[in-house]
């Protein structure tokens, strides 16, 4: 069961055990989960340099902070929802960090993008519509061209 906001019951939000990503990645997440280099794993020194490992890295620092807090079983969870699951993506073989050595940062391509025909996507010129709003259009619309439509 969750437990009640911090603010709502009046007792202070405790505090994070690292102050950012940084001092989270340098001083628990590199020294501890430890792997053999090269082949199935990668790993670049500038890290930094990823949006996507930057991004990766956050959500896992963020879930840490929180679920360390959740007594006996808050760290296996952790485990099973966020590392098992991210570990694999950000240092596999076509990670964010695939092209890198541990001594040699290459960035990443970034594909291009053909700019959205105006009105192409009706939904992109209505400021108010919500996510769900954009679904249930979406899923109205017409199948492409030779797009099969389920």
């Amino acid at each position: 069961m969750p437990k009640p906001d911090a603010s709502a019951t009046g007792s202070k939000r405790p505090e994070s055990l690292y102050p950012n990503v940084t001092a989270w990645v340098t001083q628990h997440f590199v020294p501890m989960y430890r792997r053999t280099l090269g082949g199935e794993f990668r790993w670049c020194a500038q890290w930094w340099r990823h949006g996507e490992a930057i991004s990766r890295l956050t959500a896992l620092w963020f879930s840490w902070e929180a679920m360390r807090l959740q007594g006996a079983t808050g760290m296996a969870l952790w485990y099973r929802d966020h590392l098992d699951h991210q570990l694999p993506v950000l240092l596999g073989p076509r990670g964010p960090f695939y092209q890198c050595t541990e001594t040699e940062h290459l960035a990443p391509h970034q594909a291009r993008l053909a700019p959205v025909p105006a009105g192409w996507l009706s939904f992109d010129q209505d400021d108010d519509m919500t996510p769900v709003d954009m679904t249930r259009l979406i899923q109205q619309s017409e199948p492409l061209k030779g797009e099969a439509h389920d």
